[in-house]
């Protein structure tokens, strides 16, 4: 963790990853990585049913190789409960670090139950399909309600990109979804600055908002099994995440277009993926600002993410249900949706912008 001063001469902490390890069999690096921070011995390994096998086995008889002591446990939802359970379960066992190894949801489970026990996290995913795999937020579900919770950075990031490029596309093209939606998250914290003066970091704005234009100029790029695709989108979380570090919030990477995502997770019969939605989302919400939302819709395509409806696999009725509910989803948040839109306007920008026919 890391101690600066904001502009104003006020101390504010910054809790980064010490160490980023990116590339092709870095998995086989998790007991170097442990070893250099000095996390030598009662590890907790907390995987999902899916990637035990394709990760956690591996991190867990590399760090058993090594002489440490070594449990594993496999969590099979991202809600308080099962946070409970996997915290209870560390406790009896004398865990001094958590490895998170899997999904999103694996991971923001163990990062949220490290926070709880103040030990250390560490962050070894399997696929790049949203930012929580390096951010200091964790999302909990909480029946249909989402739920994003304050937690302590994973102290290190272990990505190994074979195992990422291995993992189903449409999840690395969520992961550039989520990355994208930084557009409309950055204007949205700045109109919030300029209207409500909510506090704002050029830095970590402009951290965010390059990141994303990187993304959407190298979309071309961006294909199926190709490794170098997994390590320019694993960069790109690892900088969004960062950039929430800096500002202290999930200001960067968050605005509008996140609230309409987990509007459509309450509304929806069956949701798309987080960073699908917030591709959507941002397209609906760059052209509330006035933006070039055509050229978030051409990147996306180019990607192979969802830009519309159809694509999600969401009728356009939840779509508009999901636009009008979207600014009670954190009202303490202001952002370009202001207090709501009606249904009929909510039915003209899903229409203008082609997300519903």
């Amino acid at each position: 963790m890391d101690v600066t001063h904001d502009m104003n001469g006020q101390k504010k902490w910054m809790q980064l990853p010490r160490n980023v390890v990116i590339g092709n069999g870095v998995i086989n690096e998790v007991r170097d990585v442990c070893t250099d921070l000095k996390l030598i011995d009662n590890a907790l390994v907390v995987t999902g049913k899916s990637t035990k096998g394709i990760a956690g086995e591996i991190v867990q008889d590399s760090l058993q190789d090594a002489g440490q002591n070594v449990e594993l446990v496999i969590s099979e939802s991202a809600s308080m409960k099962e946070v409970e359970r996997i915290r209870k379960h560390a406790i009896e066992s004398g865990t001094r670090y958590f490895l998170g190894v899997g999904s999103g949801k694996t991971i923001d489970v163990a990062k949220l139950a490290a926070t709880e026990l103040e030990v250390p996290f560490i962050s070894v995913p399997t696929a790049a399909s949203h930012d929580g795999i390096v951010s200091s937020r964790a999302s909990i579900k909480d029946g249909r309600t989402t739920t994003s919770i304050q937690a302590n950075a994973p102290m290190a990031v272990i990505a190994d990109t074979e195992i990422i490029a291995n993992a189903p596309y449409r999840l690395l093209a969520a992961g550039c979804g989520d990355i994208i939606s930084n557009c409309t998250a950055v204007l949205d914290w700045q109109l919030a600055s300029r209207l409500q003066n909510v506090q704002f970091s050029e830095y970590a704005a402009a951290l965010a908002s390059m990141t994303a234009q990187i993304l959407i100029d190298s979309a071309d790029s961006i294909k199926p099994e190709l490794e170098s695709s997994v390590r320019m989108v694993v960069k790109a979380l690892v900088s969004s995440g960062v950039a929430m570090s800096i500002a202290g919030s999930s200001r960067p990477a968050s605005g509008s277009e996140h609230m309409f995502s987990h509007a459509l997770d309450r509304v929806a019969d069956e949701p798309a993926l987080h960073g699908e939605q917030c591709g959507v989302g941002t397209i609906l919400m760059m052209y509330l600002h006035g933006g070039d939302w055509k050229r978030i819709s051409d990147a996306l395509k180019l990607i192979g993410a969802p830009t519309t409806a159809k694509e999600l696999g969401i009728e356009d009725k939840y779509i508009l249900e999901a636009l009008v509910l979207s600014h009670t989803i954190r009202p303490e948040r202001y952002t370009i949706l202001g207090t709501g839109l009606t249904p009929d306007a909510a039915e003209i920008v899903a229409r203008k912008t082609k997300v519903i026919s």
